[in-house]
């Protein structure tokens, strides 16, 4: 789906009185509704650093961006808006929005340390070989997490400190690593 497409998605989750799996639990729903207004907050006011603009511009063969997302996770909520950002710089770029637990099921063949954590970023060139993979977070904001777990910090705690994290960083991270695979 097209990022059009997979905002209308996100959309129509939120506005059912119907609610669908795992949208029929209150706390994804609340997650959902929450990102929603964190991704909008993002398109609307981050912004693309000069020199990945340059970078991203300069890129002259076709390249096929997959993102591998959830409305209901957060690091999405943050990381989605830069990527989507940046690759409308760029005609050359075609991002395809796919959903982790909907088909193709490509998170599958994207594990990171054996387990489908998204959003996962896939870069193929125009004969669809792979070029790159980032995610699910930029490596620092990576290792905060990691720390975290391993010391067994309250989820709760951990949603607020990642968000912290990404509301001090403003997307810098995500678009530099990004742009070190092109």
């Amino acid at each position: 789906m097209n990022f059009q497409a997979y905002i209308q998605q996100f959309e129509q989750i939120l506005n059912t009185s119907d609610r669908q799996a795992p949208y029929d639990n209150e706390d994804y729903f609340n997650y959902t509704k929450l990102n929603w207004s964190r991704m909008n907050r993002w398109l609307k006011k981050g912004e693309i650093l000069p020199h990945v603009k340059e970078k991203i511009q300069s890129i002259t063969e076709k390249q096929e961006w997959i993102v591998i997302t959830e409305p209901w996770c957060g690091d999405a909520s943050h990381i989605v808006p830069f990527i989507h950002m940046m690759a409308e710089l760029n005609p050359l770029i075609h991002v395809d929005y796919e959903l982790r637990d909907s088909e193709p099921f490509r998170i599958n063949d994207y594990l990171t340390n054996g387990g489908k954590a998204i959003p996962k970023l896939i870069i193929k060139n125009d004969k669809g070989e792979d070029l790159a993979s980032w995610g699910p977070r930029p490596v620092e904001c990576q290792l905060l997490y990691k720390e975290m777990h391993e010391n067994e910090v309250p989820f709760d705690e951990v949603k607020i400190r990642l968000q912290n994290w990404y509301n001090e960083h403003q997307g810098v991270e995500i678009q530099e690593e990004i742009i070190g695979l092109i």
